[in-house]
């Protein structure tokens, strides 16, 4: 049995809420579940932000013992500071070939592998320039 931690989708039509969920992977979204292990609510309120509110040792433990968080949990255990950033790869050009350069999930900017720095596109496009 295969456990994720995944979003289940409550509230009314056009006010979505969602709760983090560990489930079996093969049970349906709104379905049978383990365990409620926190909640998240995209839309934002009186202060202008988004609410969310996680059980962090419970999540913990499932991660230790092999649950395997969904994308958009994954991007949410991020920003908590749970999880390290998710790996992302930027996009040339639709259907063009894939740019492998690593992208910081913060400012969207590519990072520079040696010294771990951020690289504007102008920067990079007159190094390659200076290269060619």
């Amino acid at each position: 049995m295969v456990v994720r931690i995944r979003l289940s989708r409550f509230g009314c039509k056009n006010r979505p809420f969602f709760r983090v969920m560990a489930a079996d992977s093969r049970s349906p979204r709104d379905g049978k579940h383990l365990e409620v292990l926190g909640y998240f609510n995209p839309l934002p309120g009186q202060d202008g932000g988004k609410r969310m509110g996680l059980k962090f040792d419970r999540i913990k433990y499932w991660l230790s013992v092999g649950a395997q968080p969904s994308d958009p949990v994954q991007r949410l255990l991020f920003r908590s500071g749970l999880l390290p950033p998710p790996p992302m790869v930027a996009m040339g050009r639709k259907g063009g070939p894939r740019d492998t350069r690593p992208v910081d999930p913060m400012t969207g900017r590519y990072v520079d592998a040696e010294n771990n720095k951020t690289v504007n596109d102008n920067q990079s496009q007159e190094e390659e320039d200076k290269s060619a």
